[in-house]
């Protein structure tokens, strides 16, 4: 660490971000917490690695989406022929239909969790967080360049929130039955191209639910397009796990090649090993490998390397693995997968090793939302949420209970947690197998990944049928990946003659604790780890149980009836070591499951963080557990409390050094040998001024935590996770707002409403870790508990300053500035706006003298004019003259109201445009072009007249695709 001019140490955080704090001594005394301090990281001065382009095939598809919340069910068919039509491809009715009018639906951006913006209702799913969820619709209309034809074409939805149906261009495509997995849909045979719009419609049923947690609804995670050769590599095609060998290293590299080609064809696999640096130190090619037509094939390679740089949860080394697919020595498709060389062991008696070293798993476990965002969390934040548990010591992640984000594995790899892979449905079933052998196709590759589980707490974990279940499930896993373990998460049954303990290689226990001795000494064989533990209830910032309040106090004394403390639960596991470790229930509070009280509750207790990531006392208990690279010391509870003046104050004091001592106001009140994993308790009367704990190690101070009194609040203030974003319109960073004394010192308690205000950037979030709150998480209010709140905020695009202002009535108000810098925007899929498309049209004879626009086929006739489709142009004309084109339509809603645009993609000859005769644009060019005309608004049916002046040997008329839409 370095101090710079301005008086900031200056370091590197878990997260790979340049970090800044202030300075007030020795580095090795600085922790959070000091008296006024926010309890908070410090401020990252550097933008975020970007997260790996794997797939560089594929492009953005979250923008340009539109969005209805509530049912539009199909209107009954009236007679025979709609019945009949309803039956074919591409005639998909209502919202589904390719020419349904959404031109008032809600344009929203992916991530969208839709729940996130309802009220809370007392008669909704407890479980659920007593939000409704319901039914929604979702359109992205978009186009397809005349060059993608041929190519293959994948939608790829990386999860629905939940039972989704989802339509192409008026075909039925998919249907899909978990809120975790991803949706991969070959769209090739039922895309448009050229001027002809793709319209994609996806109901969404959030009744559905498979979870007793918030799960959100909707299109939750990314969209992306992918547009490939006709012969490529298929989606997750490409295993490349390292292996150890007798030997040394080596990376045995299996590509799945797939062809829509009408014959069969041979193709070639290159794979090259880049270091960290980006130097290639291995290097090979397969024999080629003929894919059949509309099928499959592998191609096997296997690359070596002596002696790679290991990855670990210190020293998280990636290398990459670079995939190319090779068709007559051109290269057609590739892949980019970061790889970690890493040797995992569980022994029955010393726990887990990675590569022969003994780590203790020091793990949380991990629902998907955060507040104000639902389940709909952008990358970013992710990536400070996981950066809140590494700077606490945490070293594993459980991904409770579902398939994550691909991200989350993403910087998991990057910054060294070890994670246990978890499938939702306990189901060997053909559904559900697919849903699992999706979860090991798409997560295999990554060192993070040290666990399969397969089930959480299944009431048929002691049953013959439960084994046969898991001995199923196991066999699939192991068929796709051979060198992790499958475990399960249970809750019982251990001892009963059968149960799936026998049919896992690793057991997991949920809870439990008194058994763990006893299970080892029947099963000395057999590895175990805490699969799940703790499930201690706190609020953040309370230090005293108020049950009418439903309030619950932050000093860990207080769990649920299966659980234990935080440092009980701990130290528990600590003294086993053939306990592999553990994973605290939970490592962030969450939405639903509103334990141990109901309504008006609406969010958990059981975080170590709670919605925000603002940390509980439990967070300061934990780094004491898990840091041993620094010293650490804290204090809970804060040390304000007017009134209370004499009156014994409890005081935990957490550290990992050897001993500690307590001040007050700068005098002696105690003293003690450190307990690093209960703590050192203390009764201080209570004075005004500042209670200090200094750590000493080795008969010299290494750390030390302060609170000060505060006196009443009179400002704010605005503290971001970073001060610099990217100004991408996608980055995406928490602020933290909290109130400040006349000294500039954090107040804590301080429960104050306040407002926001931005430029450059979009609040898409509010919250303040209150389980108890009923604001809403959206727009731009929120109040302070005690003592803080959080808004999150979504960068523009474009090079500028981003300003955030944050005022309450009677105290002054703060504002920050952070940067947006200029960068790469990813690559989006344009949207395409809902048009009504004119495809029929009644055209004149060839007329020797210009017409009035209101030329038009007498009543019944149908034979004098002509019927032609956009985009046929007439034959070359006889002689010059001008015919007359004319078409009815029903513009969409939007239009009628306000108006909209008329666009021929293209004209041949020159042109004047009407709508019901009156002149509204006009095209002087004889070549072929497009015309844009403006639409008047207008209820009911219109009539579009076309006057096209031809020249005598020359072809006129329309040769391109017509629409109306909004402007």
């Amino acid at each position: 660490m370095t101090i710079d001019r301005r008086g900031l140490l200056l370091g590197t955080s878990a997260a790979g971000l340049t970090i800044a704090l202030p300075y007030r001594g020795d580095a090795r005394s600085l922790t959070y917490g000091e008296a006024g301090a926010l309890p908070m990281p410090p401020v990252a001065t550097t933008l975020p690695p970007p997260l790996p382009v794997v797939d560089p095939s594929r492009i953005g598809f979250d923008t340009g989406w539109l969005f209805h919340l509530g049912d539009l069910p199909f209107a009954p068919p009236k007679d025979h022929e709609q019945t009949y039509l309803r039956a074919k491809a591409g005639n998909a009715p209502g919202a589904a239909a390719l020419a349904f009018d959404d031109s008032d639906w809600q344009a929203v951006a992916l991530p969208h969790d839709w729940v996130s913006f309802q009220p809370f209702v007392e008669t909704a799913n407890i479980s659920q967080g007593y939000r409704p969820r319901g039914i929604g619709w979702y359109r992205r209309t978009f186009r397809l360049d005349p060059a993608d034809r041929g190519r293959y074409l994948e939608l790829q939805l990386d999860a629905i929130a939940t039972n989704a149906t989802i339509w192409v261009n008026g075909s039925t495509v998919a249907h899909n039955w978990s809120g975790y997995n991803s949706v991969y849909i070959d769209i090739t045979p039922f895309a448009r191209f050229g001027d002809e719009p793709n319209v994609i419609a996806i109901r969404v049923d959030a009744d559905a639910m498979e979870g007793w947690w918030y799960e959100g609804a909707g299109l939750y995670r990314h969209a992306w397009l992918a547009r490939r050769a006709p012969v490529s590599i298929v989606t997750d095609g490409v295993h490349c796990d390292p292996r150890r060998g007798d030997s040394g290293w080596h990376v045995p590299v299996t590509v799945t090649a797939r062809s829509i080609e009408a014959t069969d064809m041979p193709v070639v696999a290159h794979a090259r090993l880049l270091d960290p640096a980006g130097a290639m130190v291995a290097e090979v090619r397969s024999q080629p490998v003929t894919v059949p037509t509309l099928d499959s094939a592998e191609l096997a390679l296997d690359l070596a390397v002596a002696s790679p740089r290991l990855w670990s949860v210190d020293q998280p080394t990636l290398y990459t693995v670079e995939v190319t697919l090779e068709r007559d020595g051109a290269a057609v498709d590739s892949r980019r997968v970061a790889v970690g060389f890493r040797m995992l062991r569980f022994d029955a008696d010393k726990g887990l090793f990675v590569n022969d070293v003994p780590v203790k798993l020091k793990g949380v476990c991990l629902h998907q939302d955060h507040a104000g965002v639902g389940v709909a969390v952008p990358d970013a934040l992710l990536q400070w949420r996981l950066s809140r548990l590494k700077d606490m010591g945490c070293n594993a992640i459980r991904c409770s209970h579902n398939a994550p984000a691909t991200a989350l594995l993403d910087l998991a790899d990057r910054m060294g947690f070890l994670v246990m892979d978890e499938n939702r449905n306990f189901n060997p079933a053909p559904d559900y197998m697919t849903q699992l052998e999706w979860l090991v196709r798409r997560d295999r590759n990554h060192p993070s990944v040290i666990l399969w589980s397969v089930f959480n707490e299944e009431p048929m974990q002691g049953t013959p049928s439960g084994v046969e279940m898991v001995r199923r499930m196991a066999a699939a896993v192991h068929r796709l990946d051979g060198s992790r373990p499958v475990t399960a998460a249970m809750n019982g049954s251990f001892f009963e003659p059968v149960n799936v303990s026998t049919v896992v290689e690793v057991m997991g226990f949920n809870y439990y604790q008194r058994d763990y001795d006893r299970f080892h000494a029947l099963n000395p064989a057999k590895p175990t780890t805490s699969s799940e533990d703790t499930s201690a209830f706190m609020t953040r910032g309370a230090y005293a149980t108020d049950k009418a309040a439903r309030v619950v106090t932050s000093m860990d004394t207080e769990a649920a009836p299966w659980g234990a403390t935080h440092r009980e639960t701990w130290k528990q596991i600590a003294a086993r070591p053939f306990v592999a470790g553990g994973f605290v229930w939970t490592g962030f509070d969450y939405h639903g499951e509103p334990t141990p009280y109901d309504w008006p509750t609406i969010a958990s207790f059981f975080g170590i963080l709670d919605l925000c990531g603002f940390p509980k006392t439990a967070y300061d208990i934990h780094r004491a557990h898990w840091i041993d690279d620094r010293a650490v010391v804290s204090i809970a509870p804060h040390w304000t409390w007017p009134g209370r003046e004499g009156q014994l104050i409890a005081l935990l004091v957490m550290s990992n050094a050897e001993r500690i001592e307590l001040r007050l106001n700068g005098k002696p009140v105690g003293e003690a040998a450190v307990d690093r994993i209960m703590g050192n308790s203390f009764n201080v009367p209570y004075a005004p001024g500042t209670i200090e704990a200094i750590a000493w190690r080795g008969g010299r101070i290494v750390a030390r935590a302060a609170h000060a009194t505060t006196g009443r609040p009179v400002a704010l203030r605005l503290t971001p996770a970073r001060r610099v974003m990217a100004g991408d319109g996608e980055d995406v960073q928490p602020f933290s707002v909290d109130a400040i004394d006349a000294a500039g010192r954090h107040v804590p308690t301080a429960n104050l409403p306040v407002r926001f205000a931005i430029e450059g950037g979009t609040i898409i979030g509010l919250g303040n870790g209150d389980p108890n709150s009923h604001e809403s998480e959206k727009g731009d209010a929120r109040s302070l508990f005690n003592g803080l709140a959080q808004v999150i905020v979504r960068a523009g695009a474009g090079r500028g300053p981003l300003t955030l202002r944050v005022t309450a009535a009677g105290l002054k108000p703060a504002q920050i500035r952070v940067d947006l810098l200029a960068g790469p925007i990813r690559p989006q899929v344009p949207p395409r706006a809902t048009e009504t498309r004119i495809e029929r049209w009644r055209v004149s004879p060839l007329l020797a003298t210009r017409p009035d626009a209101a030329l038009a086929p007498g009543a019944g006739d149908n034979n004098s004019w002509a019927w032609v489709r956009s985009g046929v142009a007439t034959p070359a004309e006889p002689a010059a003259g001008w015919r007359v084109y004319r078409a009815k339509v029903t513009p969409l809603r939007s239009v009628m109201q306000s108006g909209g645009t008329i666009r021929f993609a293209s004209i041949t000859g020159r042109a004047t445009a009407f709508v019901d005769g009156v002149s509204v644009g006009s095209k002087t060019d004889v070549a072929a072009g497009p015309l844009v005309a403006r639409m008047p608004p207008g209820a009911g049916e219109r009539t579009v007249t076309l006057i096209v002046e031809a020249a005598a040997g020359a072809p006129a008329g329309i040769t391109g695709g017509v629409g109306v839409a909004r402007s």
